[in-house]
């Protein structure tokens, strides 16, 4: 795959984009695209499939440089670990840059006129996944991996609220051993993930998965990272 590495406003955005991207605007060949969260820094995000993203005809956005604990949770939360910092709440600004400035910018850079647009991330990233589909209709899939569903308050959130009419597709995962810490609240993330996987299903009267789909892998939150990345990718780019 072809790489491109862009900057804007302190973010790094890693685009990888398929070496043969169709360039017709014919909705059938037009290039996916996958703005993903989920890495420190740019480089742990292209541990993904590139064969994967190639086959598919799909374009991939990795960024890094955002303050994950401020701009990845939809409102302040105090810390959870005593070394740590609390939980800054800026997501709705973030999620208003992401949509405003950086998907618009980048997409007019690189020429692309995606016939999707997912958003994807791991932990707190996986958090802002679902709690953007819930702001903006700019995405029609989503991927929460390891997603910190037990954040403060986010179940009470989906159920007063409404998930955007244009997502189509929600993807969830966790690690069997995640609810397994000594942290009472990261510790509910199993059932606070099933509820929030039930409450989307709800939505969308599907009772069999269908259009969104939760499993679990082998491990803790950390475990085997690249993946868990590449079974979220492939459940999003399967095609109807």
């Amino acid at each position: 795959m072809k790489q491109i590495v862009r900057k804007e406003e302190g973010l790094i955005l890693t685009c990888l984009l398929p070496e043969g991207r169709m360039e017709s605007r014919a909705a059938d060949s037009r290039p996916g695209l996958i703005y993903f969260h989920g890495a420190q820094n740019a480089q742990d995000g292209l541990r993904l499939s590139e064969e994967l993203l190639e086959a598919a005809n799909t374009s991939c956005v990795c960024i890094s440089g955002e303050d994950w604990n401020r701009d990845l949770t939809p409102w302040p939360a105090e810390r959870v670990f005593q070394r740590g910092e609390d939980f800054g709440g800026k997501a709705d600004d973030y999620l208003a840059f992401l949509t405003e400035k950086i998907i618009p910018h980048t997409e007019e850079a690189l020429s692309l006129q995606p016939r999707f647009r997912a958003l994807a991330g791991v932990s707190l990233a996986g958090l802002f996944s679902v709690y953007a589909a819930y702001r903006t209709d700019l995405f029609d899939r989503i991927a929460s991996i390891s997603g910190s569903l037990w954040y403060d308050g986010f179940l009470a959130f989906m159920r007063a609220h409404r998930p955007s009419r244009q997502l189509k597709r929600a993807y969830f995962s966790l690690g069997d051993r995640e609810r397994k810490t000594g942290n009472c609240r990261m510790a509910r993330v199993e059932d606070c993930t099933r509820e929030a996987v039930k409450l989307l299903r709800g939505e969308f009267c599907d009772a069999v998965g269908e259009r969104v789909f939760f499993e679990y892998n082998p491990g803790n939150h950390f475990a085997d990272p690249e993946g868990r990345m590449e079974k979220a990718f492939r459940w999003l780019l399967r095609e109807e």
